[in-house]
This record gives structure tokens, sequence and C-alpha cells, in this order.
């Protein structure tokens, strides 16, 4: 089947100016052909953007598809099953949001995906971690002071391998089990969060050595490693180990983010999750932990000041929300708040486009426009160099086209 889609305001998400009365044509699930004075084949299926905005698929690189806000008792009453089926609905939500892919950072099995890509549930592309390695008493173990256990109470059964790791044994058999359990990515805490009961932010964890071998294992499989890194020394010792995509990056110094950008290496700022803390928390009193409500206002100024520094240095940044922290569909907000920090509305849409692309290794068929690349686009009614803000409208949002497949069609 061939579609062409005509006279649209492109944007191809590589940071060239827009191309005014624009053709696209889509053979299948693939741009065959894209730019102005592109002939339209007879026997296509046309569809008349009208001068509207056309760009890729907005990618995020780190969410949570079968979280959602919730308190530590609503979580422990929710069966497993549902909490699959609220996953379906997150990943629709995002989808309706003109999030044509995701890099899932811990929570969502290797099954999720699969049903994703068999057109069973309709969602972005998935690329998964399946779970995040902690060690004890880390970011991600969920025992709490009382000593029990939250994830061995919230379901989580053979398709999740064991996250709390201590020593290079452990770390080495923990990688290899998340990568035989469908692991894309293997995802890390090299710091204490805001969220954990029990560390603080800045807190280092993991050793250079065992994050080195967590590097090596993913390497060796073709993978590459991201790292949750608030604090400075866990953000160094991720960077200097090889890990491909700091997350968060709260506290940066100049010495980092030099060597970010002598290696590549991607920063994924996050700058919506504490604000969805503090909104969780006024929502819905007791729903976040006390401790939690403190760390959050604490860090907020510095993580602003963090990534503002790193656009004006030119660190490689790549859009994420931690979507699951607040919730899914919402994921455009991001854009608006790294333009706060400093970036051109351009430079947004890039990091959410083609950078992302790269950031989650996916840049060989989506990301931008281009000949041979998916059919993953939208029509925007307006203009997001203008405003930014336009993509979070969704009744902006007219078509919204995954693979050469229209999801939703408003024009």
């Amino acid at each position: 089947m061939t579609t062409a889609i005509t006279n649209a305001t492109l944007i191809d998400g590589t940071g060239a100016d827009p191309v005014r009365n624009a053709t696209i044509v889509i053979d299948d699930e693939r741009v065959a052909r894209i730019g102005a004075g592109v002939d339209v084949p007879r026997d296509a299926e046309v569809i008349d953007a009208g001068g509207r905005t056309v760009m890729p698929g907005m990618i995020d690189c780190h969410v949570h598809m079968l979280y959602h806000p919730a308190s530590l008792q609503e979580r422990l009453l929710t069966p497993p099953t549902l909490q699959t089926f609220m996953g379906a609905h997150n990943a629709r939500e995002t989808l309706d949001a003109g999030v044509t892919s995701v890099r899932d950072a811990g929570g969502t099995p290797q099954g999720f995906k699969m049903a994703i890509d068999r057109g069973l549930i309709p969602g972005p592309r998935m690329r998964i971690a399946v779970t995040a390695l902690s060690q004890t008493g880390g970011h991600g173990d969920s025992t709490m002071p009382s000593g029990v256990r939250v994830r061995a109470l919230g379901g989580m059964g053979p398709e999740w391998p064991e996250n709390v790791v201590d020593g290079p044994d452990e770390v080495r058999k923990a990688v290899r089990a998340i990568l035989r359990a469908g692991g894309d990515v293997i995802k890390l805490m090299s710091t204490g969060g805001v969220l954990s009961p029990s560390d603080e932010p800045g807190h280092t964890q993991f050793t250079p050595e065992e994050i080195a071998i967590m590097v090596q294992e993913a390497a060796a499989a073709g993978k590459t490693c991201m790292a949750h890194a608030q604090g400075t020394q866990g953000i160094k010792n991720a960077v200097n180990a090889g890990v491909a995509s700091i997350e968060h990056g709260i506290w940066l110094d100049d010495e980092v983010m030099a060597e970010m950008k002598r290696r590549g290496t991607f920063l994924v700022p996050t700058l919506v999750a504490p604000l969805w803390v503090l909104r969780n928390a006024e929502k819905a009193p007791g729903s976040v932990l006390p401790q939690s409500v403190r760390k959050t206002k604490e860090v907020m100024a510095d993580h602003k000041d963090s990534i503002t520094r790193a656009v004006a240095a030119g660190v490689r940044i790549a859009m994420g929300t931690d979507s699951g922290v607040g919730p899914h569909g919402c994921n455009a907000e991001e854009l608006e708040r790294m333009v706060e920090c400093g970036m051109t509305t351009m430079q947004a849409i890039v990091a959410t486009t083609k950078t992302a692309s790269e950031c989650i290794c996916t840049q060989k068929d989506v990301g931008t426009l281009e000949p041979g690349k998916l059919a993953d686009l939208l029509i925007l009614d307006g203009d997001p160099l203008a405003d930014i803000k336009l993509l979070q409208d969704k009744t902006k949002l007219t078509l919204i086209m995954q693979g050469g497949r229209v999801h939703k069609n408003a024009l």
C-alpha cells in the first residue's frame, strides 16, 4: 500500500529548517521519498496535510509503563493481572500523546513488549530494561525499614530476574539473567534517589568495578547500559565505566560534563519527574513518603541548574520523562521544561526525535523522516517551533502514524 502526505510543512527531526509544501511518500511501513517537489504516485492514498506541520513521532527515553502514581497501600492491593491491564492503558495513552517509541527503564517484562509488537495492544515501540539493578540498600532495593520487601509482595514473578546484587560475581550473573529475560538495555542505580526510603540522592552506589562489569557484559551482547545517576561521584563512576546514558543528572560538575562530551554520553534529564512528585503529594496527601517530598524540594533548583549548564556545555541531551512517577500521556511537557533550561524549540524537538533514537539505539529505523526509515510521524495543527507547548495539546495532534499505519486521524 502506498500513502502520500501532501501539502506539509516538514520538520524532519535532523535540526534542518522546515520545508514548505513537502510531500512524504510511504510504501507499506517505510518512507520511500520525501521533500518538496516529490511526485505523488497515481495509486497512492492521499492525505492532505493542509499546510500543517509534519514531524517524526516523539521518543521518550525513560518511562515505566507498568507503573503509575500510587500509594504503597494501593500498590500492594493491586493484583499483577490488573497491573498489566493498567499498563496496556498507559501504553495507549502514551501513543495517543504522539510518543511512538519509548525506552522502559524498569518494571516491564518481555511479554508486554511482545504484545505491542504483535498488535495485541496499541502502544509505542519499546526497548526494555526489564528490571533495574541495585546494591543492597540502594535505590532499587524495595526492602522497607520494617524488613518487608515490596517487590516480593507486588507480584513480580519469573519474568523479572533478581535485581538486588552485590559484588562482581552477582552483578555478572544478574546482567546475564536480564539479557536472557529479553532486556534491550541494562539499567543500574549508581546513586541513591528521591523516592527510595533509605538513601539520599547524593549517595554513591555500586563500585566502579561492579559498573564496569555491567558495561562489559552488556557490550558482549551488543547492548548498552543506562544509569540512574543523581549525585556527582555516582555520575562520574557511571560515565567513566562506559555507561551510555545518565538519567536525571541532578549534580553534574564541569569535569563530568567534559567527559560526557568526549565520550558522547547521553543525558536524559527527566525534568518533569520532581514536579510530578510534588503534584502527586498535593493531589493525594499521604501518597508520597514524607522523606521523598523533602528530598524533591531539596533537589529541584539544583536539578534545573545542572541541566541548564549541560545544555550550555553541549552535552548530548535526549528526552525522557520518568513517566510512571507522573501520569502517562503527558510526555510532551518535558520539551517545555528543556526549553526553560536554555534549549531552543528546535533543539528540544531534535532531542525528542533524532538524539532520542540514538540514545535508545533505534536510529536506523526511527527518529528522523527520511527514505528507508519507518513512517512514524505526527501531523500537528500549528507550529511547535513557535510554541513548544503545542505538543502537549492532544487536540492539535490531528494525525498519528506508526509504521505507516494510522493510529489517529482527525484531519
